[in-house]
This record gives C-alpha cells, sequence and structure tokens, in this order.
C-alpha cells in the first residue's frame, strides 16, 4: 500500500500556506484535492497545484520544489511527512509528534512552537531555526531537530526545551534569549552566541567567531551529561550517530550574566 503522495504541478504565484493539510491525511482523495489553502487574499483547492495520488493514511510524501509553500506538518501529531524538495517557512510549526523527513532545504522559523516528534532537514535552514514567531514568547518546547546543512542566524531564539541539533555552521546570535533545552553545533558559530541566555546549554566543537564579555569561565570538566547525550544520539543519520562517547572534557563558560542568566557553552578541549 502505497502513502499518499502529493506531486507539484506549477508553483503559484504567491505563497501558499499548506497548515490546513495536516489534519485531513484520512479522508479520501477526493476531500484531500478539495482543501481550501490560503494563497495571499485568496483561497486554492489542493489539487489545483498538486497531482494527488496513493492511499490516504497516516504517511505523507510531497515531491517538488515547495520553498514557497509554508507551514508543511504544522501541528503533526502522528505519522511521517517526507519532503523530496524544498520547503518554506515554519515547517513542523507546533508539531506534537511523528516524524518529518526533508531531503532539502528549509526556510525561516522550522521547529517554532515544536512539542514533540522530530525533524531532520537533510540542507540548509533559514534564519530563526527553533525560534519564536513575532509576538510569542517561546519557540521550540520539545522533540529533537536535527539539521545536517548549515544554520543562518537567531538559532534557537527563545528556545524552551527540545533538542536542535546542526552538522554545520551556524550564523549569528545563536542561542539568543534561550529559557532551557540543548543546542549542538559541529561547525562554527556566528559572533554573539548566547546573547540574552537565561538557562540551557549549548554545546560547540569549535569557539564562537566573537563571544560575549559577559560569560564567566568555570573552568574545564568532564560531564558525565555528555557520555548520556552521545549514547541518546546513537541511530541518528550523519555526524551526530558517530559522536564520541568518551575522553570528554569541556570549558564551561555561563550567562549571559547581563541578563542574570544561568546558561552554559560548552567548548570542548
Amino acid at each position: 500500500m502505497s502513502p499518499l503522495r502529493l506531486t507539484l504541478k506549477d508553483r503559484p504565484p504567491q505563497r501558499v500556506d499548506l497548515s490546513p493539510l495536516t489534519g485531513g491525511l484520512k479522508a479520501s482523495l477526493a476531500q484531500i484535492g478539495a482543501t481550501p489553502l490560503p494563497s495571499g487574499n485568496r483561497v486554492i483547492r489542493l489539487d489545483e497545484l498538486f497531482a494527488v495520488s496513493g492511499t490516504p493514511g497516516s504517511d505523507l510524501e510531497l515531491e517538488g520544489d515547495l520553498s514557497t509553500f509554508d507551514g508543511i506538518g504544522a501541528g503533526l501529531g502522528e505519522g511521517r511527512v517526507t519532503v523530496r524538495g524544498t520547503v518554506g517557512a515554519r515547517l513542523g510549526a507546533g508539531m506534537l509528534g511523528g516524524t518529518i523527513e526533508v531531503e532539502g532545504d528549509a526556510g525561516r522559523y522550522a521547529g517554532t512552537g515544536m512539542r514533540g516528534g522530530r525533524i531532520r532537514i537533510a540542507g540548509n535552514a533559514g534564519d530563526f531555526l527553533a525560534a519564536a514567531l513575532p509576538g510569542d514568547h517561546q519557540g521550540m518546547q520539545g522533540g529533537v531537530m536535527l539539521v545536517q546543512g548549515n544554520a543562518t542566524d537567531r538559532a534557537g531564539d527563545r528556545m524552551r526545551r527540545g533538542m536542535l541539533l546542526i552538522e554545520g555552521n551556524a550564523g549569528d546570535y545563536c542561542a539568543s534569549r534561550m529559557v532551557a533545552g540543548t543546542i549542538a553545533v559541529l561547525g562554527s558559530v556566528g559572533r554573539d552566541a548566547g546573547l540574552a541566555m537565561r538557562r540551557g546549554t549549548l554545546l560547540l566543537r569549535r569557539p564562537p567567531n566573537r563571544l560575549l564579555p559577559t560569560f564567566n569561565d568555570c573552568g574545564v570538566y568532564p560531564l558525565a551529561i555528555l557520555t548520556l547525550l552521545a549514547r541518546s544520539w546513537r541511530g541518528y543519520p550523519g555526524k551526530f550517530g558517530a559522536f564520541p562517547e568518551t575522553g570528554l572534557r569541556v570549558r564551561r563558560l555561563v550567562g549571559d550574566l547581563a541578563n542574570d542568566g544561568r546558561g552554559e557553552i560548552l567548548l570542548p578541549v
């Protein structure tokens, strides 16, 4: 039995919100094709943009350049969404469970408000990865997000819980205003990582390009929690699945003291 498959026919002239699709994966093909999708100041039927095939159920496959399609997998509670292409903004927004796999890049605010489940982005992610939307006080609130490419600025801004793993580089202000959770970056990090950080952990393989003076150096420690983290990553695709479990000693920096923060930046030594 093949999963429900949506193949893009033509790219629309304006951005399209695909978040209404998530709640209707078990309807009939005709009902799914008739799903109204907001696009600018009008509404478009789903089957005007996609060829619909397969069997409705908990698994969904999308194919094509979906860089102008926002809200893919928003509010997902179970099942799997697989995207063979690039996606727009707010991937997996408010996600509660299940799995989202993207074989290309993702736009801004991927994983915003995410509470559970797992997202894997094989390519790069845009600004405000796992961050709070304008007007919201919390970004990612649970679950796991793995980015196998690079992330741009403000990754983890206002992140509340969960785990954000970035195999490539991260831009400026990574973990800014972070409240809790764990962020790990294997590549380089831009300026002012941890700006206004309150709590949480930012694990880096390389020192930031510019470290804020409001982080206090607490010395070098062999933290056992890093071994437990590495073991929890076993089975993940890519570099985090092969992260070493032993010999992990880190320099611990605590801050942001300008924000009365008790967050930590860990630098392997």
